[in-house]
Order: structure tokens, then sequence, then C-alpha cells
């Protein structure tokens, strides 16, 4: 067994399957993928039921529906964790897929003052990661780093804003941090996402990037928050640090959107304060015994999840097949791997996982984006898929 295979379980939350978890499955018999839940008796496919996942979401109540579908039994989680790293997967096999698929995968940036003033940081420093170290004290005696009580939007905030701007510290980074408006982009193309077990791109051209742990809003198209799952927002920190109008460049990339490694829908056990009280745990081992450890606390996010997802999905923003929305982390590495000063950034072959004891673990491996799965099978080959299998 390699070592990511070794990496990859446990992958459920702490209570097991207690909790309405779905997911998705691979299946080479039928050359696509199914819906499932996860259960007792293992991973149960519910595709004859609902043949996507947005289909699922969209149900009056997802956790109970989920619960009442029927399906054959495809092997154990365990065999069908396994069998997902693409290096050793045996393709006669399910294997895991993200947990998502029609719905628009969006994203929430600079959710925590810590990450703001980070943003702050890159957009000075230009990319720099040298000059960076020096930005980052400057910019912290100047405005702290204790902003999480600030309200955005709030009399308050529009003080400070007009004190900075005065001082000329104020940045586009500080307008989404503490503005009325929250930063919502797309992060991806939906069908996009991988799941756990599969590899993370990070672009070979960008020598200044790191992982985002963070929770994932599940959001129906008519604005319901079904559930939420864990994300990845593998990030290019020199590449968005040039320039702001590169966002696209530093965040969509190939392998770069990870999603996983279930669904966790809303029922009487699990809810939205659960996501509010969440702690989301970072570890990155790497294959030259470099260890990253790091945790983001929700508590400490300064806009509430449901105002962000309300932000992302209304009367001007509609989304037929509903959304995914990435919350944001405070967690931003610059501990010093390599050269002292040179700060955090990824390289091939580290193992992320991202955790949280209501929503499981999510575990990647890093490769160069093009050295991962290439991404093929869209929503145009959904849907032929499912015609040919005679669910739609």
């Amino acid at each position: 067994m390699s070592r990511f295979q070794d990496a990859l379980a446990p992958a459920l939350p702490d209570d097991g399957v207690a909790g309405a978890l779905a997911g998705r499955v691979w299946r080479p018999e039928v050359n696509g993928p199914s819906v499932v839940a996860i259960r007792a008796e293992g991973v149960v496919d519910i595709s004859a039921a609902f043949p996507t996942m947005r289909d699922l979401c969209e149900a009056p109540d997802p956790a109970a529906a989920l619960r009442a579908a029927a399906g054959p039994v495809l092997g154990s989680l365990e065999s069908v964790l396994a069998n997902t790293p693409a290096d050793t997967r045996d393709a006669g096999r399910p294997w895991l897929l993200a947990p998502i698929d029609l719905q628009a995968i969006k994203a929430a940036g600079v959710t925590f003052a810590i990450s703001m003033l980070e943003r702050v940081i890159e957009e000075r420093a230009r990319g720099d990661l040298a000059a960076a170290a020096v930005l980052r004290e400057e910019v912290r005696a100047l405005i702290g780093d204790d902003l999480a009580r600030l309200k955005p939007g709030s009399a308050e905030a529009a003080k400070l804003k007009q004190v900075l701007i005065d001082q000329g510290a104020w940045s586009q980074y500080l307008e989404v941090g503490i503005g009325p408006d929250a930063e919502i982009f797309t992060k991806a193309q939906p069908m996009a996402a991988v799941g756990t077990g599969m590899d993370a791109g990070v672009h070979p051209g960008s020598s200044w990037n790191n992982p985002e742990p963070e929770v994932v809003l599940v959001v129906a198209s008519d604005g319901r928050v079904v559930g939420a799952t864990l994300g990845n927002d593998v990030n290019l920190r020199d590449v968005e640090g040039r320039s702001a109008l590169l966002l696209s460049k530093a965040k969509d990339n190939n392998g770069s959107a990870a999603v996983g490694p279930f669904v966790r829908f809303f029922d009487g056990g699990f809810g939205m304060d659960d996501v509010r009280a969440a702690v989301v745990s970072l570890t990155v081992e790497g294959e030259d015994d470099f260890r990253l450890e790091g945790a983001s606390s929700m508590a400490r996010i300064s806009r509430d999840p449901a105002d962000l997802a309300a932000q992302m999905l209304n009367a001007h923003h509609r989304f037929p097949d509903g959304a995914v929305l990435y919350l944001g982390t405070m967690f931003a590495p610059i501990d010093d791997r390599g050269a002292v000063g040179k700060g955090f950034t990824h390289r091939a072959g580290d193992i992320v996982t991202i955790a949280a004891p209501r929503l499981g673990r999510l575990v990647n491996r890093i490769r160069p984006t093009d050295q991962c799965e290439a991404w093929r099978f869209g929503a145009g080959a959904l849907m032929r898929n499912l015609a040919e299998r005679g669910l739609l």
C-alpha cells in the first residue's frame, strides 16, 4: 500500500455513519458516476432515485430523502477509498469522486481577519515572498491583526476605512474584508472538483503557494443551505499577489478545487450552528519529512456563513443547479520550508489532510497541474452517460 493510500483512512466523521452522508463514485462497468449513500453496510448506489447530486440537494429534505433511497451496495467504504489514488487504481473497480456535480463552485475570500492581512501583504509584495516578510510586520503595526470583532459594513468599519485611506494604507482586500460586500468568486467550473484520495494541482510556474482548509456550504437553487463538506482552495499566492486580475489563474487550475470526502446534509443532529462552531485542521506532510500543522476556527469568521450564502445566491444571482461555497480560512502558512525567510510553499508529493470532527477527512496529494488526471468528464458527458443508463 502506498504512502498516499495509508493516509486516506479514516475518512468518516467522528460519529461514523450517524449523519446523512452522500458521495459520488465512478463505476467502471457503466463508464460513469453514481450518487451514493455512505452507510454501515457500505457504499450504496442510489442513482436510480437521484441520478445527480444536484437532484438530491434539490429535494425538500435531502437528509430524509437520502436515508429513504435504496440501491445496490458497491462495496465497503474502505475498499472504494483505497482504490481511489490514480497511480495505484484498479480501473475495473469503483473509486471515489468529489461529492458534487452540476453545482456552481464558488468561494468567499477574505472572510477572516488574518486572511485579510495576508492578502494585503500579497498585494503590496507583488508576488515577492522575501518582501512579504518585511511587509507583514509593517501592516500589522499599522492596522493590527485583531479585526475579528469588527463587523463588516458597520459604522465602525467605515471609520476604520477612512483612517486607512488617510494613511495611504487602504487596499482592495480591506474593502471586501470590512466593507459591506463580500468577495464571492468562481473557484472552478461544475464537474471540475477533485475528491478525497485524488491529486490536487499546483501550477508548476508558481513558486509561492499554499493549501486553504475550509468548510464548504452546499446550497440548493432556492437558497436553502442543505449541507456542508470540506474543501481545499489551493491558492497560488505569487500569482494573485502580482495582480488581483489574475485571480482566476491563481485559483482555477486543473485539480485545484478539492471537495469532500462527503456531503453531510443538515438534519436534527447537524446544522448551521455546527458549521459555525467547526474547527478545521490542516496537516501537510512532505516527502522531504517536512510537516506543517494548523487550524482554522469558524468561530472567528468575520461574516456569518448564512450571510455569505445569501450574498452568493439571491434574486440578483441565480444558480438553477444550486451551488457550493467555500467559506474562506484564517490559516495562511508562513513557516519557513527550507531556506530561512522563504516561507512555505508546496512541493510535489505533499499529502494534505483537512479534517473536522463532524465532516470527516479530505486527503489529497499535491502534483503539478499537468501531471494530475486531466479533466475530461464534464456536464455534457454526464448527461449522455445518464441517458444511456436510462436514468434520465
